[in-house]
């Protein structure tokens, strides 16, 4: 590996560094960066890269993330009995919980619920348990993002030659 390819992993690796934080970080996306920068890795190096059958699962794993988002939020909110009041105040509470890391990031998506909820007319305990629901979502779909996120790290070291395995 010459000092090219070095500069050009270091800088694919930061890049994909910041995409498993943004799994958990308001603000940063998450799993989109690090198939992006493999694919500039790939279109900058050619061969000496991953090929397009690793590209090709490493998209994979970023829509089933994407996936894993969305379903992990409903469904825990769901499961505890939230309505579509409380998932729509789960969402409004997190983009607001955004302004107020990292505190916001978990109570906004549970007060937005619980919010919502009590406003529709239901009691606080069953707010709250929606409210619950989506909180344990919303860790379910950061955990499930990070997870995806890894292993696309992981693949694009181990393929790359970033990491060498004897």
């Amino acid at each position: 590996m010459n000092w090219e390819q070095v500069v050009g992993l270091v800088i694919a690796l930061l890049v994909m560094v910041a995409g498993v934080a943004g799994s958990v970080l308001p603000g940063l996306p998450g799993p989109p960066p690090v198939l992006a920068a493999a694919i500039g890795h790939r279109l900058y190096f050619g061969a000496a890269s991953v090929s397009n059958a690793v590209l090709a699962v490493m998209a994979g794993l970023m829509v089933l993330s994407l996936v894993l988002d969305y379903v992990a939020s409903l469904l825990g909110a769901k499961k505890l009995g939230a309505t579509w009041r409380g998932m729509i105040g789960a969402v409004l509470g997190a983009a607001v919980g955004l302004c107020f890391p990292p505190l916001g990031l978990v109570l906004g998506p549970f007060l937005g619920a619980v919010a919502l909820e009590m406003a529709s007319g239901r009691q606080f305990k069953e707010a709250s348990r929606a409210g619950f629901g989506a909180l344990l979502g919303l860790l379910a779909s950061a955990a499930g993002k990070v997870a995806c996120s890894l292993a696309m790290v992981g693949m694009f070291l181990i393929v790359s030659g970033g990491l060498k395995l004897a």
